[in-house]
């Protein structure tokens, strides 16, 4: 029997408006193959698509403060039973703009997987620990239970001890490894052109073989679609409008 494939993302707050969910599904829907479900977690569920399941944000004691700084709501996707879904599931951030097929990510089955940081991912140095970063990362339904029940034991402990989430994650997964490389690229590492030329030349080309590219911050993929960030970013408007459609 062919396992549940299950996209999660997540959206609380005003940074992010529905629109962002609803492009993420389009794209999701135009670069995966098969049966899957969309889930957003949610403290707001007007303006989603039909075909996105809402539910609410699980409660893992987060405080206004951790909803504030550090994503620390994304770890309640860990807990059990998680409005009864199973499978395998991939937690995507709204902030991406998926470039390939993304049926390998479903592929894999070790216990978390994630983007390995890497020195591109660490502005260009030697990375030390945390190397892990969230922004696309798969494991099964119902196991890794044990980073959000730590977290629930002693959630301002947790945040003192650590600088984000991610950071947790890798302190206290049992057991972790990266996603084949390059299929998460960074766009402030990898494709941004960090130079005076930059205007001229526009950004580097997407890496061969990336399928997510990961905004992580400013600017985000919306900052692009009226064509205000210069030449070479036309992919990712015409991916923001493309998929903004109903």
């Amino acid at each position: 029997m062919t396992q549940n494939r299950v996209v999660l993302c997540m959206k609380w707050g005003t940074l992010y408006s529905a629109q962002y969910v609803n492009v993420l599904y389009n794209a999701c829907r135009a670069n995966l193959t098969g049966d899957f479900q969309f889930i957003c977690l949610t403290d707001d569920a007007q303006g989603l698509t039909p075909g996105i399941t809402a539910h609410p944000i699980p409660d893992i004691g987060c405080t206004p403060a951790h909803f504030a700084a550090g994503a620390w709501p994304k770890l309640s996707v860990f807990t059990s039973p998680l409005y009864g879904l199973t499978g395998r599931a991939v937690f995507i951030d709204l902030d991406v703009v998926i470039v390939d097929a993304i049926d390998p990510f479903f592929e894999e089955t070790a216990p978390l997987l994630a983007v390995g940081g890497g020195p591109k991912w660490r502005h260009g140095q030697v990375p030390t620990n945390p190397t892990m970063n969230t922004s696309v990362f798969g494991f099964t339904l119902g196991q890794q239970t044990s980073i959000a029940q730590t977290f629930q034991n002693a959630p301002n402990q947790a945040s003192a001890s650590f600088g984000n989430e991610q950071q947790f994650v890798e302190g206290t997964a049992a057991q972790w490894r990266a996603w084949d490389a390059p299929w998460v690229v960074s766009y402030k590492r990898h494709i941004r052109r960090k130079s005076l030329l930059a205007p001229i030349l526009g950004p580097h080309p997407v890496p061969k073989g990336a399928k997510i590219v990961a905004f992580h911050g400013k600017p985000n993929p919306r900052d692009f679609k009226d064509g205000a960030m210069g030449r070479g970013y036309d992919w990712i408007r015409d991916y923001w409008q493309r998929f903004s459609a109903p």
